[in-house]
């Protein structure tokens, strides 16, 4: 018997490529943007113009943020491998973790996590989330853990695109649970933690993702998708105006050897 290898994505045969049962010439290209075929490919269906607009502000929000340390590793390794790009592009993506990018989905599964255990009786005005927002900082705090999404290491008192994008959900009718939740959040967590702290930009994207229906458990994969396009850039740019090599004699020159620490054995 012939194995057969099921897939609704891309087939090609000597004449035609098809893909999510589309004829990719005559139906797809030129016809559909990337972001929208980026949300089709994952969640097996076409997203609306509201959902398009909403997920294509998440990509652009989280394209660039400067010289972050993704950057940094993708100009640097493009400075020791100029021969190998995807070597640059890798570096960089390899470098979203939990501190940047990561936080994305960490927050969506955390708001999601608390959505679900709602058992589908969720609140209907503000001040019901804002209740349901307070039971969870708790919690988090009692577990000694963290609320992810709260906080920023440069924008202290308001990430700037956490307002636009929760506007562009109010505006396509796109505000569900997750971003009303995390709006909760930020309004309650004060009482509990005894301080104020932003709702970031990534945290609000892996809000808007999931009430968007995408799977929590992927949505690292948007947040990197979207930095491929900033590292890109960021490569471009080392090509036109290098910073790799002062970045990298600045740390090998300014380098101070100090002893090593005595361990508990010496």
């Amino acid at each position: 018997m012939t194995p057969e290898y099921p897939t609704s994505l891309g087939t090609s045969t000597a004449d035609e490529i098809r893909l999510l049962g589309q004829d990719l010439t005559a139906d797809l290209m030129g016809e559909v943007g990337f972001g929208e075929l980026a949300f089709w490919l994952v969640a097996m269906r076409r997203p609306t113009p509201s959902e398009t607009r909403l997920f294509e502000a998440v990509l652009v929000a989280l394209a660039d943020h400067g010289f972050t340390p993704t950057a940094i590793a993708a100009r640097l390794t493009y400075l020791s491998a100029p021969d190998s790009l995807q070597g640059a592009l890798a570096a960089g993506l390899l470098g979203g973790g939990s501190r940047f990018l990561g936080v994305t989905e960490d927050c969506g599964g955390y708001l999601h996590d608390v959505v679900v255990a709602a058992d589908g009786d969720l609140p209907t005005d503000d001040a019901g989330y804002d209740a349901l927002a307070l039971e969870a900082v708790r919690r988090t705090k009692e577990a000694g853990g963290f609320v992810p999404g709260l906080g920023h290491p440069v924008h202290k008192e308001q990430d700037p695109r956490t307002p636009v994008l929760m506007r562009i959900a109010e505006e396509e009718g796109l505000l569900g649970p997750h971003l009303r939740l995390f709006a909760a959040v930020g309004r309650v967590h004060p009482e509990v933690l005894g301080r104020t702290l932003p709702l970031n930009g990534a945290g609000v994207c892996g809000a808007a993702l999931a009430d968007l229906g995408l799977p929590v458990e992927m949505l690292r994969g948007f947040a990197l998708l979207a930095r491929a396009a900033g590292l890109l850039g960021q490569i471009a740019e080392e090509r036109r105006r290098p910073i790799g090599m002062d970045a990298y004699l600045s740390i090998d020159r300014n380098a101070v050897y100090v002893d090593p620490a005595p361990t508990e054995e010496s």
